[in-house]
């Protein structure tokens, strides 16, 4: 499975050295930001022909990049409730890593023998001084299992059995459910992160972690309040005619009222936490310290996931989120690759009465996309809706390389003319020319049956860990998509397909990218709101006709031109046709006609 020893056995010591080894440290400034290019703004989007904004506040700077100095600087002067807080996050975090690393040890074990025996075998050909330290090595080896086996009955209180070990991890699960929602937003977030994580928790975790999208308290309208007119410089009274007393929704980051303004036009008004900021940036300080400190114990922590990687982005995209400003330009820059689509919905932003810590936007009417009953009463079909969405998404991810990466039934609204309302816009992933590329070779090969061609992919799309060699993997990753690739794409479950693909992450040497981090929970989250509504929904079958649609028609201009660089070699810096290619895109249509 994995070495999780990392924040475990090392997190009560790394939490009490964190605030004193700050300390020693002399006080630095923080790295700077270089600005943003001109005539584009933080995503890069061209001012000319693009999107148009009126008074649009300027986007906040993205943060430094985690290092020592930066991080000294935040833990500085907590005083003794920085501690506390220390203590209690390195709690919950050791305890979570020590449960991991005792449930993933049966198979840890069964490698560890099967390497010790290889070792013996090296040893006994190496002579009698080679064959002693192998005994020793052997001792010392046997005697430290033996000690971890003890441990594990201990602390899961010989709860092994199957039934008995699915009901433990349901029950871990609830715990660490329950205390991420007490540390706070950050955690909040990182549970939410770590919910799409099946390479790293067991199926368990990922389900309980699923619960927090709805579970988070809303804070005081008269903290909001206070929050809207020191963003904006005036009342509550003078930015708005009237606003609700009570939120209609609350999340992690911040809280949403309805509202109207002086114009009469009905807005929806996002406010931040307050003191957010703080609290995640001094959470994020303690957890960059446990991550360095147990890599300087425990190396190997890093062979099944990139710890300090994974710490990097999430303090980029979690103030990404934050910042208001930025969600109002990906919401702009979103309307604007639909500006042809009149069946998807966008919320104006409006820039004057928006800040970095208030979003201002226009109030879009709807009914949620899982309510089945509202929907058929108003005469709308839960089916269409199903390909609306998923074309929108084959869009998004293969023509605009920029999509939306939360969609979770409370960032979707069926409009009562059937159109889709996307909303909350602070969580985005955006696709490179080169991954898309890789994606269409791994749709060509989902087509047209081909294992051994999904088995390159699996490699050339990174999923292996440094190190590996990909031809002792190649057969494992064969063997799960061969059952796959026997069924028509419409028997093909995509949230089944993604929960095999992470037992084998979970048992064998893969990682999941961090860029397809996003897109796998992207898709889960659709295929679930699919077969919601539809039990005979299926991702796959949805998808076909429409992936056709990007290859024959304009909008799949993008996509027409990464295939004709693929048939004519030109990705790899030739002119020669690729014959082979030809032939599995004609395998490919043909499949496609065939389960028409």
């Amino acid at each position: 499975m994995f070495d999780l020893v990392s924040l475990g056995l090392e997190a009560g010591v790394a939490g009490i050295c964190i605030l004193k080894d700050h300390t020693m440290k002399t006080e630095q400034s923080l790295v700077p930001i270089s600005a943003t290019p001109a005539g584009q703004d933080a995503n890069g989007v061209s001012h000319n022909g693009g999107p148009t904004r009126s008074r649009s506040p300027k986007v906040d700077a993205p943060p430094a990049p985690l290092n020592d100095e930066l991080v000294n600087q935040i833990l500085k002067g907590h005083g003794l409730r920085g501690w506390l807080r220390v203590a209690n996050v390195s709690r919950v975090l050791g305890l979570l890593t020590l449960y991991l690393f005792l449930d993933s040890y049966d198979i840890r074990s069964k490698f560890n023998r099967r390497t010790a025996e290889r070792r013996r075998e090296a040893a006994r050909a190496g002579g009698r001084q080679a064959q002693f330290l192998q005994f020793c090595r052997g001792g010392v080896g046997s005697m430290l299992d033996r000690a971890i086996q003890v441990l594990r009955f201990v602390v899961f209180r010989g709860a092994d059995g199957s039934t008995r070990k699915m009901a433990r991890l349901e029950k871990q699960a609830v715990w660490l459910r329950e205390n991420l929602i007490a540390l706070g937003p950050t955690f909040i977030k990182i549970g939410q992160t770590l919910g799409t994580r099946g390479d790293l928790l067991p199926l368990s975790y990922i389900k309980q972690l699923s619960i927090l999208q709805d579970q988070v308290p809303a804070f005081s309208t008269s903290e909001a309040h206070a929050r809207i007119e020191a963003a904006l410089g005036r009342s509550v009274q003078e930015a708005y005619a009237e606003i609700d007393a009570e939120p209609i929704a609350a999340a992690s980051l911040g809280q949403v009222y309805r509202a109207r303004l002086h114009t009469g036009q009905e807005v929806a008004v996002k406010v931040l936490r307050p003191h957010l900021k703080e609290i995640i940036r001094f959470d994020i300080a303690i957890l960059y310290r446990l991550v360095k400190l147990t890599n300087r114990f425990f190396p190997r922590a890093n062979e099944n996931a990139d710890w300090e990687g994974m710490l990097q982005e999430f303090h980029r995209t979690i103030f990404e989120e934050m910042d208001y400003g930025r969600e109002g330009r990906n919401a702009d820059r979103f309307r604007y690759n639909f500006r042809d689509w009149r069946a998807v919905r966008v919320p104006r932003i409006h820039w004057s009465h928006t800040a970095s810590q208030v979003l201002t936007m226009e109030f879009i009417r709807g009914t949620k996309v899982v309510d089945l009953e509202a929907l058929r009463a108003r005469g709308i079909s839960p089916v269409k809706v199903n390909r609306l969405l998923v074309r929108s998404y084959l869009k998004q991810l293969l023509e605009d390389g920029f999509f939306h990466a939360d969609p979770h039934p409370g960032n979707l609204l069926v409009m009562d003319s059937g159109h889709l309302a996307f909303f909350d816009f602070g969580m985005v992933g955006r696709i490179t020319p080169r991954l898309q590329s890789q994606m269409i070779d791994a749709f060509f090969h989902v087509v047209s049956r081909d294992v051994h061609g999904l088995g390159q992919d699996i490699i050339n799309l990174n999923f292996l860990k440094p190190g590996v060699d990909p031809e002792t993997i190649r057969p494992i990753v064969e063997g799960l998509f061969k059952h796959y690739l026997n069924l028509k794409l419409g028997e093909v479950n995509f949230k089944e397909l993604t929960y095999d693909l992470a037992e084998v992450m979970y048992e064998y040497p893969f990682r999941l990218p961090a860029n397809f981090t996003y897109i796998m929970r992207a898709l889960m989250t659709l295929e679930g709101i699919g077969i919601v509504t539809d039990p005979e929904f299926s991702f796959f079958e949805t998808a076909k006709p429409y992936a056709k649609e990007f290859m024959l028609k304009r909008e799949g201009r993008l996509f027409r031109k990464l295939i004709f660089d693929k048939l004519t070699g030109r990705e790899n810096g030739s002119d020669r046709i690729q014959w082979t290619k030809v032939w599995k895109l004609t395998k490919m249509a043909a499949n496609m006609y065939l389960e028409r």
